[in-house]
């Protein structure tokens, strides 16, 4: 089989195609700036630029600043352009947004010389922007800002380098931009390496050398996984219960929808590749995608285990691998689908791109039902939740200590809003975004599930059996749903949350 040979192509793009296609994909897709983990970086990089905040809890505060670059990056920009923190936010994702285009129309110029064909399928990805990665709670590019918004389009960057012809400046760019991943997030670099490897030997001269290729490539990631499994520390019953708190990393508890979104892309890249010309970097790129899929998905199955005593490969988060496979598969989708309609039937991929584009803008509604599409900088907030929460920031002590139900982000309407990065305030470890931080940093598991435990139910209990939980872990305020019953002097009622002191004696409601 000869080299795979990438189809020769200039590096500019067109600038004002991508334009537009960058902020339709804003407006489609919406933009959440403090919702689900995007709070949870944005808390991170407030404290920074303001360490009196978060007094009570700034270990899950700085969680997301071990390992990544992302909040000394965002802090030193706002202290060196004097861009307030939203609107570098809006920046940000704008920019996370223009590079992931990019990246993707880079990738389908090595594979296809028309331009109708390149934009298509760049188009889709802009489509399926926010499309779930199958059951691995990560979406292909957030509507929020986080450390993965720079990663995955440097990411992709780095996998379209690797696609190009192997001289040294190729090389050169494809371990630069794998680095600036990693320095976002070196997690997700690491995968990025599974595929570029996966890829290289995907090139290779004849099938016999890569399938050898393949099989040392799969001995030596289960060797190291077996390793990392078999050498791991025991794990504390609090570090075992957050690990147990994330139910996708384990696939014996993943839905059977959710299981279609492993065996799926697999499916379509096989269709994909049988009917390519196995020369061509489209055939490449399917052959390296579906075997680091099927090597992620046999690390999972053997090592990613509720019953095993200690659950380390698991928080590797193998089936994060995915996350490029999806990408890779989405362009070569879409740039099939408009090479199969350029002729008689040259409609219907512009037509599929915004049938996926109108279904996921239906989708992303339904997802934050209760919030502004677009929350832009000063625009006020619709959410009662959230006005709640900046009524606390603007009427509440800094070292205020918050109390709220545990599951309060996942309750109908609340659309994942984050109290921390709102407020600005400290509060007691959640379940989901705080057990997130405690499943991948165990030193946090502890507080945590103390926190989370104590706030369970809040609005259901009497005052005695609240303050018993509250009050010996130092709580000041408590953020309540509008009917539960209290006797507490509660100065913030919305009809959908009040706020209320846990002072001892105070005056009724």
């Amino acid at each position: 089989m000869p080299t795979t040979t990438p189809i020769t192509t200039s590096t500019r793009p067109p600038r004002l195609a991508l334009a537009a296609l960058t902020l339709c994909t804003f407006a489609v897709h919406g933009y959440h700036p403090l919702a689900e983990d995007g709070g949870l970086y944005v808390a991170g990089v407030e404290s920074s630029l303001n360490p009196v905040l978060f007094p009570n809890d700034l270990p899950f505060v700085r969680a997301t600043t071990h390992y990544s670059l992302f909040t000394p990056v965002l802090a030193t920009l706002v202290r060196l352009t004097h861009i307030a923190l939203p609107w570098l936010l809006l920046l940000a994702d704008l920019t996370g947004i223009v590079l992931t285009l990019y990246a993707a129309w880079l990738i389908a110029a090595q594979c296809w010389p028309s331009q109708r064909t390149q934009l298509l399928a760049t188009s889709l990805v802009a489509a399926w922007f926010t499309l779930p990665i199958a059951g691995t709670s990560l979406l292909l590019m957030d509507p929020y800002v986080t450390a993965r918004t720079f990663s995955t389009p440097l990411s992709l960057l780095a996998i379209a380098f690797a696609l190009q012809l192997p001289t040294r400046r190729s090389l050169t760019r494809s371990a630069i931009t794998l680095v600036a991943a990693a320095a976002f997030h070196p997690l997700m670099a690491a995968y990025a390496v599974g595929i570029i490897i996966a890829l290289h030997i995907a090139k290779l001269p004849t099938h016999r050398a890569q399938i050898r290729a393949y099989a040392t490539l799969t001995t030596l990631v289960l060797a190291a996984a077996a390793f990392l499994h078999f050498t791991a520390p025991a794990e504390s019953p609090a570090t075992t219960a957050a690990a147990f708190s994330r139910y996708y990393w384990f696939l014996s508890q993943w839905q059977w929808f959710e299981l279609l979104g492993i065996i799926g892309p697999l499916i379509v890249l096989t269709l994909l590749l049988r009917s390519t010309n196995p020369t061509t970097p489209q055939a490449a790129l399917c052959r390296a995608a579906i075997a680091i899929g099927l090597i992620a998905t046999l690390v999972s199955a053997l090592f990613a285990h509720e019953h095993f005593p200690t659950h380390l490969v698991a928080r590797l988060q193998p089936l994060r691998q995915f996350l490029p496979i999806y990408a890779v598969m989405i362009i070569l989708l879409g740039g099939t689908l408009a090479e199969l309609t350029s002729r008689k039937l040259g409609v219907l991929a512009p037509a599929f791109v915004l049938v996926m584009a109108a279904i996921m803008f239906t989708v992303q509604r339904q997802t934050f039902p209760a919030s502004l599409h677009l929350e832009l900088p000063h625009r006020a907030h619709a959410n009662p939740w959230q006005q709640a929460f900046l009524w606390a920031r603007e009427n509440t002590p800094t070292n205020a200590l918050f109390a709220i139900d545990a599951n309060y982000i996942t309750t109908a309407n609340e659309d994942g809003q984050t109290f921390r990065a709102t407020a600005q305030r400290s509060v007691l470890p959640d379940f989901s975004k705080d057990g997130g931080e405690a499943a991948i940093q165990p030193a946090l598991a502890d507080a945590w599930q103390a926190g989370a435990t104590t706030q369970l139910n809040l609005s259901t209990l009497t005052d005695p059996a609240r303050d018993a939980r509250l009050l010996p872990l130092n709580a000041t305020w408590v953020l309540l749903h509008s009917a539960a019953p209290t006797s507490h002097n509660c100065p913030y009622n919305n009809g959908t949350v009040k706020i209320c002191t846990l002072l001892q004696g105070a005056n009724p409601n």
